[in-house]
């Protein structure tokens, strides 16, 4: 069964960085566009950034230029880079699959921008 699985969360000071993995199992990896979403405390899950099999990218205007979204085909991972974090930056973060119309998240993992 489809199985995508969060790591690399935490607390991190304003301006810090974190790398985000995401490992994904129970269906082919490269066939599949992947994506991040996250959910700040009290507010709706939001779409962070999309990586299509072709390799393009998009990413939300609140982080155009901070985030980075990359995927290894041959690990079943996707990553999310972030840099310059904030405090709004502050969600549990999900990586996602749709198959078949049918949306697959994973468990989450908290990332708390704070000083």
């Amino acid at each position: 069964q489809v199985q995508l699985v969060e790591s690399g969360g935490g607390l991190v000071q304003p301006g810090g960085s974190l790398r985000l993995s995401c490992a994904a199992s129970g269906f082919t990896f490269s066939r599949n566009a992947m994506s991040w979403y996250r959910q700040p405390p009290a507010k709706e899950r939001e779409w962070v950034a999309g990586i299509r099999t072709a390799g393009s990218i998009n990413y939300a205007d609140s982080v155009k230029g901070r985030f980075t979204i990359s995927r290894d085909n041959a690990k079943n991972m996707v990553y999310l880079q972030m840099n310059s974090l904030r405090p709004e930056d502050t969600a549990v973060y999900y990586c996602k699959i749709l198959r078949s119309g049918v949306p697959y998240w994973g468990q989450g993992t908290q990332v708390t921008v704070s000083s």
